[in-house]
Parts: structure tokens; C-alpha cells; sequence
């Protein structure tokens, strides 16, 4: 819950979301190694324990109240454009302050807990079952409130109950534990141990294990996610896998030591007693089942499509196939992770140093694990590498007495043999004939460039082309020109996610509009250039170039943090359409984040927010539209184009009332200065523009009906957005036309006193529009002219007899008659001269008619 709360103000970049991990890892190391002193030293370690559950549960309950009002604060310190070590900083050391009292308690826990059991079992061997007990609690806490709570009732009242669950196990150990204890400290068997040596490896070893072992899973979360969905429950899934391997471990060690009739850890001068050696085979085994994690990983896609062919398609098989590729990722290593932390911790206590202390070691090197493995290790040396070194830097933790010269070379020609043959774990799948433009992995994510054999450069971001390509400068110009046409004068436009930057590049063309276009990631910023090279007809990549169009200013931020610390003002702000089951996503369709939108306005600015109608399914568009709503009551929705494979619309919002002057929407669009005109991007005239509109606030809020408003708290559309990315309920155009026929629109709704004339005008394009996207459904691409004509003609002139003016159906008639023309003459000057008929305004039928005759 805090880790999904402070990404909220603090922005999904990789300093935020590292800070974070690390800043709770710190607090839980400090409460383990300062208070774990004085808890190994009590004879009331279960008051210790229930007075930490107090403090978590009491500090839990301060920040539910708490969070919203630092959140802001925080923001202020962070400012609009923080450098990286500034970002890295706040967010770390806020974070830390904000949740120390809670995280702290957390940490002693743990050691109060094994302090309290420790009267029962004298072998140290209760470590085990202590925290196979406790990594199973967190199996069901990462599953409860993923899969069940946080869906149902919202984060503050998910952390409520947990709040309440501190307070009984407070009460509970008060109960079992509150009496006074004589201490049950393990001491050394051997008084003639070299404890500093010894106590000196354990230091490393218990850093090392945490570093690599955290290590480990972000690297291998980071792979998995160019194979899996992405989502919340993602996410979810694959951190349930790693804590069942670990209880699972801990709970092989508890069996294996209960058997054993010595102590599991004896360390005689000069040699290596049986509790020595199991260590080292216990590294040597977490080096082999990490090169087979290597394995599992590189089979994922594999592994994907063989439990999809199985099951079918449903949330419930994608699950299932998410949940496998994570246990041939994770579940063997971190069964040997949960046994060595046992042993290591084992190994500690039976040296004379505390649990607690052992614990804070072993988790302050986990605190460091995402900033050396996520940030410095994988960008720049790829998943592969990172994933080779972790095993051999756990052969290097054995003891040199445990090699044999044989063991020596097989184990350096395992890691040779891996580090050749091993899967890149890049899943870059190229289209055939295709190549690779761009490849890089960022901290976040990894984004590439691919091209096909017919030219076509597509941006893909953890392997999924979600964000355009250089095929689409139609419908993306589009998603500009709408929103800025709209506006009488804009001067300042600002654009939230950047993809292929066409849209922001398309609206930076006029020369009086200064456009923002704020991006995440700073590998997609990169790739950026060759989209914009490419639509300009340049060859070559330039890489983190210049933006070719000086009026376009690229940022690298979150674009959510940015609009809440920015002071600036825009006359336009286009969001982009952002897929709202992707981890992060969904926070951008909050009522929180619109309202902070909203204020960044002008008095007569307006806001667009494309959704992908191809991503989501109607029931989500109902609860986007109904918090759009909330913020916007005068509102409007357009639509992109007449797609019906990528159908994407667009919520229009204005502060005051949003009604439209047909006169000055006609002089905008005529007055628009660019190098492309509106008319290439069929916007020729101003029923094109109008006609992009599919309903107003009324027919909006009817549409939305008893939906639940989406929230930074109750954050139902990161939560139910997914079921469609698992298994889709409907094909985009189904979903396209159910909801144009939900929706209605009224001429005197959306313009200033309109003459008539042009209401009917109007009305009829819209009814025309629709009929045309019904028709779409049935029709498939034929290369025959005569085919594709008798899919066509009937329904295409039925359209232009409903509105002449529809030219998305005039276009594709004069396009084939045209085309026929060279094999048909007679029939395709019947054609053209029907064409002529139902719109004798315009010329091209009536001109290809005097080609055509005058060729023959």
C-alpha cells in the first residue's frame, strides 16, 4: 500500500521507485539493529514485541490522514524538474522520515519474536520456523490485499484493517508472551573460535546474500515483464512466488535441523566441521539453481504460450501462465535463499551475535539492491550479464577449502558455457524481413525500435508496440489537431507522454504554439529522434539530438508529478492514451490527477484525454468517463478516427462552459498555419472537425450511470482494467459501435446559436458516421477491385445518401472507380457519375470522368 502511495506523488521514474524500496528496506534494517539490542538483552521481549505492533498499527493509522497532507509538502521540496541526485535524495530521505516509525517498529519484530521463542527451543534453530512463518504471512499479505482488499474497498481502507491486524497481534503476544523471560542466548561451542574472523564473514555474508538475493528478483522481475502483462496482479504474482520459495526453504532447513542431533553450526580452529560445509554447499547450490532461474526465464515465452494453449484464453489461464513463468524463474533459487538466511542467521546467533543484528545486516544489504542491480548494473550491461555475475559472486562467498581442482574448472566452464549459449532475455521479436533499429534497457524499462521489410519503424516498449508508429502520422496528427483547433488562440500547449512524439510534433508545426511533451522514460525520449527524422524524410538516427522543430521542448518526468508541481499555464493539454491496465497507469485517469490538470489551465484552455478504446473494455471507459465527469461537468467526447482495429477517443473538458462558435472554429481551422494543412489529416473542412464529436456532458453522464469514481484511494481502474489485457470480453469494433449507439449528440448542445442549415448538415454527418463505422464490421480488405466494390458500393452510397458531405465514404468509392477505370471504363464512369450525383460539390468525380474519357 505505501509502496503503490508514494509512487503517487513522488512519480513512477526509477530514482522514486527505487528510493522508495530502499528507504523501507533502511527503516526496517534501523528498527532490526537498534532496537533488536536492547531486545536481546530483555526478559520481557514479548512486551518489546507487542509495544512494535503498537507502534506500526498506531503509525499506519496516523498515516492514512497523514499521507496526503506530506504528499504535498514533499512535492514543493521536489519542484517541477529535479535533478537526479536531487530526486534520489528527496525521495529517499522523505520517504525514510515519513514511514521510520512504522518501518522501525517492523524491523524489531521479528527479533522480538525469536527472542520470545527462543525459551522454547535453546538450538537457535527456531530462526527457521520463525521466518518461514513470517515470509508466509507475507505470501498472504501481498495476495489478500492485491487480489481482494485494495480491488473491494481502496488503499486507506485496506490499511485500516491492517492497522487493526497490528493491534491483535499486540494484544495476542501481550497474551502468549507477556511474562517475564530468562534470556536463552546459543552461545559458541567451541570457546577457541576466531570469532572476529568469524563474525567478519558472517558480517559479509549476510550483506552479500540480502544484496544478491533482492538482486535477483529485480533484475528477473524486470525480464519477465517483456513476456508477462504488466499489471498490478503482475506484479503481485511474481513477488508471492519468491516469498513461497523462501518459506518453503526455511521451512526445509527447520526440518532438516530438528533432526539433527548436534548443533547446525560448529566451527572448530583450522578446519571446517559439518554446520561449515553445509553453507558451502548451500552457496553452490544457489549458484546452480540461479543459472537454472536463467533457464526458466529465457523459456517464459514458451512457457506463456504452452499453459495459453492449454487452459484457453481467460484472466484466470493468463494468470495461471503469469504464475508459472515465475515459478521456473524464481521458486529454486529462493527455496536455497530461504535455507541459507536460515543457516547464515543460525550461524550468527550461534557466534554470540544478536538476531536482530543479523537481520539488519542481511536487509541493509537488500536496501542496496535496486540501486546497484536495477540502475547501475542493467542498463548498462544487460539482464544476461547481471544474471551470470549473481551466481558467480556466490561461488566467490565459499570457502577456498571447499573447491577441488575439478570443481574449479566445471564451475568455470558452466559459467563460460552460460555467458555463450545462455538466452539474451532481450525477447525482441523481429517482423519478418524486419531489423533493429534501437535496443536499450533502461532502469524501467526496455525500449526498441523495430522496422519491417516494407520500412515501417515501430516503438515498442517491454516488447509490446503500445506506442505508435511511423505508419500512423494520420491518426496521430489527428489526436493534435483536435484539441488545438479547438482552442480560438493557443500559445502553449502542454502533451503527457511523448511515444513516437508525432502527436507533440504535429501540434509544434504552427508557428505561434509552444508545446511541452513530458515523458517517463528517457530511453523512448531517445528513440523519439528517429520517429521524428523519419516522418521528415531524414535518414540516419541522430539519437538524443536536438528536437528538429525548435517549439518542441522535450521533458524526462513523470507526467503526473510534473502537472502538480509545474506553475506554468496552458491554453492546451493533450493526455496521451495511456493503457490503464499497465503498472503505474492507472493513477493517470485519477479525479486527483484531472483536477491537478485542471488547474494548470487557462480560463479558456481546454483539456483532452485520449483513451484506447482497443485497451479497454466498456465497463472501464464507463468509470474514466464518470471521474472526467466529476471534474468536467461541461464536457464532450471525439473520437480519433473511424478505426476499428485501434479506435480511440477523446474526453473534452473546460472550466467555464464548453460550447463552440461555429464562425471562429471555422476561421481557426482556415487560419491554422503548419506544413501540413489540416485537410491531409481529414480535417479539409469544418463538418470534418464537428464531426468528430460523439456526445455531450448530458449523454456523458448518462453513459457513465452508477459507476465508481476512479481515485488516488480507491483506485478501481488499475484494478479492473486488466481483465481485458488477460482475455478480451469483445473486439474493438464491437466495442466501437455498442458505444455509438449508447451515446447521443444534439447540434444546439455543441454550437452558439446555429443556423439551421448547418444543424442538419451536422446531425446528418454524425448519423452518417456512425452508419459508416457499422458497416466497417463486415467489410474485409480484398486487393480485386470488383471484390472489394460489391463489399462497398451499396453500403458506402447508402452512407452518402444520409450526408453528401461524409467524405470518409466518398473517398474510398473515388479511389476504386479510379482504379477500375483501367480494366472497366464503362463501369467506372457509372460509378463516378453516381458519385457526381450524390455530391455534385465536389469536383474529383466529375474530373476523373473528363480522364477517363480522355484517355480513351
Amino acid at each position: 500500500i505505501w509502496t503503490q502511495q508514494s509512487a503517487l506523488w513522488l512519480g513512477h521514474e526509477s530514482a522514486a521507485v527505487f528510493a522508495v524500496v530502499g528507504a523501507f528496506f533502511i527503516g526496517l534494517a534501523a528498527g532490526a539493529m537498534i532496537l533488536g539490542r536492547r531486545i536481546a538483552v530483555s526478559t520481557r521481549p514479548g512486551r518489546w514485541y507487542a509495544g512494535c505492533e503498537a507502534v506500526a498499527g498506531g503509525w499506519g493509522l496516523t498515516l492514512i490522514f497523514l499521507i496526503g497532507p506530506a504528499a504535498e509538502r514533499i512535492l514543493g521540496v521536489l519542484g517541477e524538474r529535479p535533478t537526479p541526485t536531487w530526486q534520489w535524495a528527496v525521495a529517499f530521505v522523505s520517504t525514510a522520515l515519513l514511514l521510520l516509525p512504522a518501518t522501525a517498529a517492523m524491523g524489531a519484530t521479528l527479533p522480538a519474536m525469536e527472542k520470545c521463542l527462543s525459551q522454547f527451543r535453546r538450538d537457535g534453530a527456531n530462526v527457521a520456523a520463525l521466518y518461514a512463518g513470517n515470509t508466509f504471512g507475507a505470501v498472504l499479505g501481498v495476495i489478500g490485499t492485491t487480489f481482494w482488499l485494495i480491488p473491494m474497498i481502496g488503499f486507506s481502507n485496506t490499511a485500516a484493517i491492517c492497522v487493526s491486524l497490528n493491534v491483535f497481534c499486540s494484544v495476542a503476544a501481550l497474551k502468549l508472551f507477556g511474562v517475564t523471560t530468562t534470556s536463552a542466548r546459543v552461545e559458541p561451542l567451541d570457546p577457541h573460535t576466531p570469532r572476529v574472523l568469524h563474525n567478519t564473514r558472517l558480517i559479509v555474508m549476510l550483506l552479500a546474500t540480502g544484496l544478491l538475493g533482492i538482486g535477483y528478483e529485480v533484475v528477473a522481475v524486470r525480464v519477465l515483464n517483456l513476456v508477462a502483462e504488466n499489471t498490478v496482479y503482475t506484479f503481485a504474482l511474481l513477488v508471492a512466488v519468491y516469498l513461497i520459495g523462501t518459506t518453503i526453504g526455511a521451512v526445509a532447513y527447520d526440518h532438516w535441523v530438528r533432526s539433527w542431533r548436534s548443533s547446525p553450526v560448529t566451527m572448530l580452529e583450522g578446519r571446517q566441521t559439518d554446520g561449515y560445509r553445509v553453507q558451502n554447499r548451500l552457496l553452490q547450490l544457489l549458484a546452480a539453481t540461479c543459472l537454472l532461474g536463467l533457464i526458466g526465464l529465457g523459456a517464459s515465452l514458451h512457457i506463456k504460450a504452452a499453459i495459453t494453449n492449454l487452459l484457453g484464453q481467460s484472466m484466470t489461464a493468463a494468470l495461471a501462465a503469469e504464475a508459472t513463468m515465475a515459478v521456473a524463474a524464481f521458486l529454486l533459487p529462493t527455496v536455497v535463499m530461504g535455507a541459507l538466511f536460515s543457516h547464515i542467521t543460525t550461524s550468527a546467533i550461534a557466534s554470540g551475535m544478536s538476531f536482530g543484528r543479523a537481520l539488519a545486516l542481511n536487509t541493509l544489504g537488500a536496501a542496496t539492491a535496486p540501486l546497484i542491480f536495477g540502475v547501475l548494473l542493467l542498463p548498462h550491461i544487460g539482464a544476461k550479464s547481471v544474471l551470470l555475475l549473481i551466481p558467480v559472486f556466490y561461488l566467490l562467498m565459499t570457502a577456498p577449502q571447499a573447491w577441488s581442482k575439478l570443481g574449479i574448472v566445471g564451475a568455470c566452464s558452466v559459467a563460460i558455457g552460460f555467458f555463450v549459449w545462455a538466452p539474451t532475455l532481450r525477447f525482441i521479436e523481429l517482423p519478418p524481413g524486419g531489423r533493429t533499429v534501437i535496443a536499450r534497457d533502461g532502469a524501467l524499462a526496455s525500449v526498441s525500435v523495430l522496422e519491417d521489410a516494407e520500412g515501417v519503424a515501430r516503438l515498442h516498449i517491454n516488447n509490446r508496440q503500445q506506442e505508435g508508429s511511423s505508419a500512423t502520422l494520420y491518426s496521430d496528427a489527428r489526436q493534435a489537431l483536435i484539441p488545438v483547433l479547438l482552442h480560438p488562440q493557443p500559445e502553449r500547449a502542454l502533451f503527457l507522454g511523448l511515444g513516437t512524439s508525432i502527436t507533440a510534433s504535429s501540434a509544434a508545426e504552427e508557428q505561434s504554439l509552444e508545446v511541452d511533451a513530458v515523458e517517463l522514460l528517457p530511453e523512448v525520449v531517445e528513440a523519439s529522434a528517429y520517429f521524428r527524422q523519419k516522418i521528415a524524410g531524414i535518414a540516419g538516427i541522430a539519437g538524443i539530438e536536438r528536437p528538429l522543430n525548435p517549439r518542441l521542448h522535450l521533458l524526462t518526468s513523470d507526467a503526473r508529478r510534473f502537472v502538480r508541481t509545474t506553475t506554468r499555464q496552458y491554453d492546451v493539454i493533450v493526455s496521451d492514451n495511456f493503457h490503464p491496465a499497465r503498472s503505474g497507469s492507472g493513477s493517470l485517469y485519477t479525479s486527483e490527477h484531472f483536477a491537478a490538470v485542471k488547474g494548470r489551465l487557462t480560463s479558456d484552455g481546454i483539456f483532452c484525454q485520449w483513451l484506447p478504446l482497443h485497451q479497454l473494455d466498456l465497463p472501464t471507459l464507463r468509470i474514466i468517463v464518470k471521474t472526467f465527469v466529476a471534474i468536467y461537468p461541461n464536457s464532450w467526447a471525439v473520437i480519433a478516427t473511424n478505426s476499428l482495429e485501434t479506435p480511440v477517443i477523446g474526453l473534452i473538458g473546460r472550466a467555464d462552459t464548453l460550447r463552440f462558435d461555429a464562425t471562429a472554429l471555422s476561421r481557426r481551422r482556415a487560419d491554422i498555419s503548419t506544413a501540413r494543412t489540416p485537410e491531409q489529416f481529414g480535417l479539409p473542412d469544418d463538418l470534418a472537425l464537428l464531426g468528430s464529436f460523439i456526445a455531450g456532458s448530458s449523454a456523458l453522464t448518462r453513459f457513465a450511470a452508477d459507476s465508481p469514481i476512479n481515485t488516488d484511494d480507491f483506485p478501481v481502474v488499475s484494478y479492473r482494467a486488466p481483465r481485458v489485457t488477460y482475455a478480451a470480453d469483445s473486439a474493438p469494433r464491437d466495442r466501437v459501435n455498442a458505444l455509438l449507439h449508447a451515446l447521443t449528440i444534439n447540434p444546439d448542445e455543441l454550437l452558439i446559436n446555429p443556423e439551421p442549415a448547418l444543424s442538419t448538415r451536422l446531425a446528418a454527418y454524425w448519423s452518417a458516421r456512425n452508419r459508416f463505422i457499422e458497416a466497417g464490421r463486415d467489410i474485409k480488405p480484398m486487393s480485386d477491385v470488383n471484390e472489394m466494390l460489391l463489399q462497398i458500393r451499396k453500403p458506402l452510397t447508402s452512407i452518402l445518401q444520409i450526408s453528401p458531405d461524409f467524405r470518409p465514404a466518398y473517398d474510398p468509392l473515388l479511389r476504386l472507380a479510379i482504379a477500375l477505370g483501367r480494366t472497366d471504363p464503362a463501369g467506372a464512369r457509372e460509378l463516378l457519375t453516381e458519385l457526381t450525383t450524390l455530391q455534385p460539390r465536389r469536383l474529383e468525380a466529375a474530373e476523373a470522368i473528363r480522364e477517363l474519357t480522355s484517355s480513351r
